[in-house]
């Protein structure tokens, strides 16, 4: 800090650098066939269930490690993707080991070269992982100078909070998770959340969907940035 309380140009990299960057969370991509009635899930998913990566998951497999109290609503939306719907949720998972995992699952329909829907792909997302304390401080209390771009990250939390049911330090999971999978940074992914929400203003239903896109194809259209 300078003695007249400005942020230097050094800080402002210190926080773009801490605000992309850090303890990666468990993350891992899916894909679901509709006509074969065929999942596929990479190892990290496998792992969040507590299988190995060569184990080939089916509906009826997943379905039994959904909490007893997600699991008729998560079973009804299953149904509901195979027909063709869309498929986002957090729900709590139970491993092999018998832990309970939170996850946030995100997901947009696949098409073929003609169009058609075939399927849906997405990713699903451990919320289990505890948020990384000393970069929210950072954000929170060394740097109150750099209010603009911590306001913009605090309506794109603000919203998928409000989209997906979940914790403020969850919301800024997801964002840092996004940042560091497609080496933008925190403040760009931010903003390209907050961009999109004066087109779903008072739809909830909407403003997921909107979400889901922008999170899986985030990086279509952005430069990318130095994060670390």
């Amino acid at each position: 800090m300078t003695e007249r309380g400005e942020v230097t140009s050094g800080e402002k990299d210190l926080v773009e650098r801490v605000v992309g960057v850090g303890d990666p969370l468990t993350v891992g991509r899916f894909r679901y066939w509709f006509g074969m009635r065929r999942w596929e899930w990479s190892a990290e998913v496998a792992r969040m269930h507590g299988y190995p990566a060569d184990i080939e998951p089916t509906t009826e497999l997943l379905l039994s490690h959904k909490h007893p109290d997600d699991r008729d609503r998560l079973e009804a939306m299953i149904v509901s993707v195979e027909d063709g719907g869309a498929f986002s949720s957090r729900h709590r998972i139970i491993d092999t080991a018998g832990r309970v995992r939170e996850v946030l699952v995100v997901s947009e329909p696949m098409v073929d070269e003609d169009g058609a829907v075939t399927g849906t792909h997405g990713y699903y997302i451990d919320l289990s992982i505890a948020a990384d304390e000393y970069r929210q401080e950072v954000l929170d209390d060394v740097l109150p100078q750099l209010v603009d771009a911590r306001a913009v990250i605090e309506q794109a939390k603000g919203a998928l909070m409000l989209a997906y049911g979940i914790s403020t330090e969850q919301a800024f999971q997801v964002l840092r998770w996004r940042s560091q999978e497609t080496n933008v940074k925190l403040r760009t992914v931010a903003q390209r959340v907050v961009a999109e929400l004066p087109n779903v203003a008072g739809d909830e239903v909407k403003l997921r969907s909107r979400l889901d896109h922008v999170l899986l194809t985030l990086h279509n259209g952005i430069e990318p940035d130095a994060v670390g």
